[in-house]
């Protein structure tokens, strides 16, 4: 064998590893792939909905108000909710109203969106403390998100990324806000 040949080898193999390692890079820290489980948040998502998220937005920005998020709950279970309590808010809803620091706060978010009443100190706090974070279903009436006990406020250190476009079933496919 020449030695040009095992330079050549070792150069295209060089190239395949450069190419994986970037993949991978990819795939662990910047975007990842998950897929909609359950009615929670009908009609914006779907059960069966595959999602990219963006794993990399809240290293660098805020979680915003109305951001739909993935999130580890109970340790090996993820949900898809959206952001409504920020850290320093006292949340509750009456009659059908988001209150933010005793202000009326109008929703935009799905037409028809019922929610019960409810307040934050149903589940314990007066306010949402630092790095902590209200979140329900658009599908308020089934869905497992802040206002149960169960799950409750959650950390930032537990929400795994933005959902930032659903790429199926192809037909759906959008940029999700």
């Amino acid at each position: 064998m020449d030695f040009r040949e095992i330079t050549e080898f070792f150069k295209d193999t060089l190239k395949y590893i450069i190419v994986i390692v970037v993949v991978l890079v990819i795939v662990l820290y910047v975007v990842t792939l998950q897929q909609v489980v359950g009615p929670s948040m009908q009609p914006t998502l779907n059960e069966g909905d595959v999602l990219i998220l963006n794993k990399f937005q809240y290293h660098i920005f805020d979680v915003k108000r109305n951001d739909v998020i993935a999130l580890k709950y109970d340790g090996s279970k993820y949900l898809i909710k959206r952001v409504i309590g920020l850290p320093g808010e006292s949340i509750y809803y009456k009659d059908n109203i988001l209150y933010i620091n005793g202000n009326p706060y109008k929703e935009n978010i799905v037409d028809g969106l019922v929610t019960e009443d409810f307040d934050l100190k149903d589940i314990g706090y007066d306010v949402i403390p630092e790095d902590m974070y209200l979140v329900l279903g658009d599908n308020r009436g089934n869905s497992l998100d802040s206002r149960s006990k169960e799950v409750g406020l959650i950390k930032k250190e537990d929400i795994i990324g933005k959902v930032f476009i659903r790429i199926w079933p192809l037909s759906g496919f959008k940029l999700v806000k």
